[in-house]
């Protein structure tokens, strides 16, 4: 099935009139463009499967699964396809039996943004595709110190921010997977008592494909003129073995609003537990509540968007505009 409109109206209105389109890395799709591209598939995922995969105060339908996540995973599907290909074609070309290694996704945006059950759902779809992929779902919150190292480095407050996190742990953990090591382990992070759970690892082995979810991931090094003349050694992101990345957007507006409704959905939950970090805050009133959850954003997590996230977005191959209802409106894919 083709659109009824072009879709890439942009270049069609250049060969038109001979004028100059607006240059841009991205094709841009509305949601009933984007849907189009399904090109009729059905949805393997029913409603109960879906409302498993969906985080606290996340709204995703069926009908929005249907119109925006399964194009995506049908292409990401493609991609993973092609990667295995060529991966096979260079190992005959050296000679070498090379080992199976995963195809690394990146899924990144705000606190509050999605992006954990946009992380679920591309999980669930890709692992239901015909050729049955391994799929595994990390995420990086395992990858932040421990609440006593984060107190000794004073930047409890900066939790989040790229500083808090064992980086160097991060990147050796993707780089044994990329290397083709049997078994990785990562972390494990409980978001009751905000700190990594003693003892406890995520066993990763050899999957088909590896989707890793957090807040800075698309970060990369900026290297200046001087730094280059001076040899300074590069470092290595974990966006470095990325193979595709996500960026889940929205805006700044709509997103505090999320943060403030899942600061008070779980105040009169999680917060409730004596043993979560957060229980000072369960006895609030809900205006002190609301108060304190804009206060938490505003000098928090905002500034954490504006310094360090909001800037990897055009790093991202695909960026998912969310509108105010927490449903994707657009789809940006990063030209070729």
């Amino acid at each position: 099935m083709v659109p009824s409109r072009p879709l890439n109206a942009e270049a069609v209105d250049e060969a038109a009139t001979g004028e100059h389109a607006p240059l841009s890395r991205y094709l841009e799709f509305a949601r009933a463009e984007w849907a189009q591209l399904r090109n009729g598939t059905e949805l393997p995922l029913s409603e109960g499967e879906l409302q498993s995969l969906v985080g606290l105060n996340d709204r995703v339908s069926l009908e929005e699964v249907a119109d925006t996540y399964l194009p995506l995973s049908q292409l990401l599907r493609m991609y993973v396809e092609s990667a295995a290909e060529l991966h096979r074609a260079r190992a005959t070309f050296l000679g070498n039996d090379a080992p199976r290694v995963p195809y690394v996704i990146g899924v990144a945006g705000s606190v509050a943004v999605g992006k954990s059950t946009t992380a679920r759902i591309l999980q669930e779809l890709l692992a239901r595709s015909e050729s049955e992929p391994r799929v595994e779902l990390v995420a990086t919150d395992g990858f932040l110190y421990p609440l006593e190292e984060l107190e000794r480095r004073g930047i409890v407050g900066r939790k989040g921010f790229p500083e808090s996190y064992d980086t160097r742990a991060l990147v050796q953990f993707v780089a044994d997977l990329k290397a083709g090591h049997p078994e990785v382990s990562a972390p494990v992070y409980s978001h009751v008592t905000y700190d990594i759970v003693p003892g406890e690892h995520q066993v990763v082995r050899q999957p088909d494909v590896l989707i890793i979810e957090g807040l800075n991931v698309l970060q990369s090094e900026h290297r200046t003129p001087d730094d280059i003349a001076a040899g300074t050694p590069s470092l290595t992101f974990v966006s470095d073995f990325f193979d595709s990345s996500i960026y889940v957007d929205a805006d700044e507006a709509h997103v505090e609003q999320w943060y403030v409704e899942r600061f008070m959905t779980l105040r009169s939950t999680v917060f409730q537990d004596s043993g979560s970090f957060f229980h000072r805050f369960a006895e609030l009133t809900e205006a002190e509540a609301i108060n304190t959850a804009h206060h938490i954003w505003r000098t928090i997590n905002l500034a954490n968007l504006h310094e360090n996230i909001l800037p990897t977005r055009e790093r991202a191959h695909f960026i998912l505009e969310k509108g105010p209802d927490h449903d994707i409106q657009r789809v940006r894919l990063r030209r070729m």
